[in-house]
């Protein structure tokens, strides 16, 4: 159970045919929001928008929600996130996740073996950079530094700036058991997509059994505020459909598997099929509304504020507000959670 629940706001891809969501997040730093995360898939990178917020901001934390393992090098990802912790005064956050082998492969051209292998690898590179006790050197076998052979030439090198904080805090994106007990073991924090509250124990109590102190769990939820309940589900109903039926090949869909974990299996096949059939308006439909429900907070603010107990009696720690824009519902929200 968490008393003190923090909150933030999740906002999402940047879109070029999207608004400017600089006044979502000057908004939320001005209410006390504790975090801002930014998202990429194909599209838009997680960095950059960051970077745009933190010019604007002075104490709101910025975080990746997630930044893909595949899209950069170690390397390349200490350096985004070193940079852009000294620039902000030491606001970063780094949320990693492997993705999925239709992205990692399709998009980005790069192998997609042994994701918790790779991810544990990277983690310690990262950190390994940002120590900078010593030249970075690793024994791979998925990012092996220097690299063998080629012009056999590399070095093992350090950093040439000298980060703000030897130590940024890690986040794994993570759904499947085993990546979320490598979170515990090895990150500061979960964040979590598509969860219900009331299943995580039973799901999930076993990998954070052995998290350590001051970790968190920082969950994204759909959030909307609204009179027409029926409307909000069918609204929080099409992210879900997107990520059932077009996040993941048709064999290998790590959303759908684990929405069959939350007890809807023979459903998510059903949204998966009329999804990839190009039938995507009835795919959204066949989303059921309990499942929406359940993974969201929707409808008028004294329904939102009963299912608040639903996230109070969870291990939940930080809860990410996303679909949120404006500041009159930013403070609704802070202040149902705050009591």
């Amino acid at each position: 159970m968490t008393e003190d629940l923090r909150i933030g706001v999740n906002v999402g891809y940047w879109q070029r045919d999207a608004d400017d969501q600089t006044d979502t997040v000057l908004a939320a730093e001005r209410l006390g929001y504790d975090a801002v995360f930014t998202a990429e898939a194909y599209g838009s990178d997680a960095f950059t928008p960051l970077t745009w917020y933190a010019a604007r901001t002075s104490r709101i934390k910025l975080g990746t929600a997630v930044a893909q393992i595949s899209a950069r090098t170690p390397a390349a990802t200490a350096m985004h996130a070193l940079t852009l912790d000294a620039l902000s005064g030491g606001r970063m956050l780094l949320g990693l996740g492997a993705s999925g082998p239709q992205v990692v492969e399709g998009w980005y051209g790069v192998p997609f073996p042994k994701p918790l292998a790779r991810t544990r690898e990277y983690v310690d590179i990262v950190r390994r950079v940002w120590r900078r006790e010593e030249p970075v050197t690793s024994a791979g076998p998925h990012y092996p530094l220097p690299l063998p052979g080629g012009t056999g030439l590399g070095k093992p090198l350090k950093s040439i700036v000298h980060p703000l904080r030897p130590e940024i805090p890690v986040y794994l994106g993570a759904e499947g058991p085993k990546n979320i007990a490598l979170a515990a073991e090895i990150a500061q924090g979960w964040l979590p997509l598509f969860v219900d509250p009331r299943r995580i124990d039973a799901l999930f109590g076993d990998s954070l059994a052995h998290r350590p102190d001051g970790f968190d769990i920082a969950a994204t939820v759909t959030t909307i505020v609204t009179d027409d309940l029926a409307g909000a589900l069918e609204i929080a109903k099409i992210p879900l459909a997107f990520y059932i039926g077009g996040m993941g090949a048709k064999d290998r869909n790590f959303h759908l598997d684990l929405i069959g974990r939350l007890g809807y299996a023979e459903e998510a096949e059903r949204v998966q099929e009329l999804f990839l059939d190009g039938r995507r308006a009835e795919a959204v439909k066949a989303v059921p509304d309990e499942l929406a429900d359940a993974i969201s907070l929707l409808g008028p603010l004294g329904r939102i504020s009963e299912r608040l107990a639903l996230w109070r009696d969870s291990p939940v720690t930080t809860l990410l507000f996303a679909g949120v824009r404006d500041e009159p519902t930013l403070r609704a929200l802070r202040d149902l959670v705050r009591g």
